[in-house]
């Protein structure tokens, strides 16, 4: 955690900041250990102060010992004004994106003798290369998953509503070790998979038709997002070139992550691809995004990601095609950028048949 925190004091320093407030969970997980996400990090060149309150005490001391605990008894805003007297902070950074406005006019209000400065992805951009530690948890929570979505090709039966092959998805992730799903689930099936964030019914499952199933496991905070599309019985024409299409697109994207390339090339091989195929207008999502103690964070590929590939990225890569009325198709992995290339992390079967 030292590491994380003079990386963020000599953001600090450049930003000619005193200190800076963190409210947003994850940004407090990074940087002290602490998972409870109720309260505030306080952090300037000599202190790392912990605010919360009395449910929170005995969990800071476990998780996060090197932040003094500063005790939340009274309101949040009192504690707050004395600590930045205390400290004598006059420039004070906060997490614009995640502060509530009347919270900012509070706290503002409070603390005339502080200036407060809004900030914007100063944790996220440390958060954005993964160390061995972080890769460890996702590789961990990317297995479960990969576990749970090949064993779920023996469940599905025609016949059978998204609603009950999501519960057994989940039940396998949680039963095989994790402490968490990584979000809602998504089971499109049919028309279903036309919506790249469709909601599960309890629609039944059909021979033939593609089947979206979009799962993740979390793991010590840190997640892990895969998405294969699978059928039930022989696939028709249609759907195995669909299929057929995005896996290409999405192999050719894996094979040149690499450092030093742009995340906007990345996403350029894959929908070149499938716009060539005639279904440009059919995939209108960005390829991938960052995983880490947040499902959706940085670095994203996507046509206007200006972001250069650096060793320790974990990033998915999920083209689709999506056609209403009739289905979807959407397959995703986490790949990591490393020093010689990319390793692929999402191992799970990638044939379309179900069994």
């Amino acid at each position: 955690m030292s590491t994380r925190l003079e990386r963020l004091r000599q953001a600090l320093q450049e930003k000619e900041l005193d200190a800076i407030l963190i409210t947003r969970p994850e940004n407090q997980r990074y940087l002290s250990g602490f998972s409870g996400g109720e309260g505030a990090l306080l952090i300037t060149q000599q202190q790392a102060l912990l605010m919360t309150d009395f449910r929170y005490y005995e969990q800071v001391a476990e998780e996060a010992p090197q932040f003094e605990l500063l005790k939340v008894d009274r309101k949040m805003t009192a504690v707050l004004k004395d600590a930045l007297r205390d400290f004598k902070i006059r420039a004070l950074g906060f997490e614009s994106d995640h502060v509530t406005h009347s919270s900012y006019q509070e706290w503002r209000k409070a603390t005339r003798s502080t200036k407060w400065v809004p900030t914007t992805g100063i944790v996220e951009t440390l958060r954005l290369i993964k160390d061995d530690a972080e890769l460890g948890q996702i590789r961990e929570a990317v297995a479960i998953a990969d576990q749970a979505c090949d064993a779920i090709r023996q469940f599905i039966r025609p016949g059978m509503t998204e609603r009950q092959i999501s519960w057994e998805l989940e039940t396998l992730v949680r039963t095989n070790g994790a402490e968490a799903v990584a979000f809602t689930f998504i089971v499109g099936s049919g028309p279903n998979g036309a919506k790249p964030h469709a909601v599960v019914s309890d629609r039944k499952i059909e021979p033939g038709e593609p089947i979206v199933i979009d799962m993740g496991a979390r793991v010590n905070g840190y997640h892990s997002d895969m998405t294969r599309t699978l059928c039930v019985g022989k696939p028709d024409k249609k759907l195995q070139e669909i299929y057929d299409i995005v896996l290409r697109a999405q192999l050719a994207a894996e094979r040149e992550v690499r450092p030093g390339v742009l995340g906007r090339d990345i996403d350029a091989i894959a929908r070149n691809i499938i716009r060539e195929a005639g279904y440009g207008k059919e995939f209108g999502h960005g390829l991938g995004h960052g995983v880490g103690l947040a499902i959706h964070e940085g670095p994203r590929f996507s046509a206007e990601s200006e972001t250069v590939l650096e060793p320790g990225m974990a990033i998915t890569v999920e083209p689709g095609i999506y056609l209403p009325g009739w289905g979807g198709v959407r397959i995703e992995d986490i790949v990591v950028v490393t020093k010689e290339g990319v390793e692929v992390l999402t191992q799970a079967r990638k044939d379309l048949p179900a069994q």
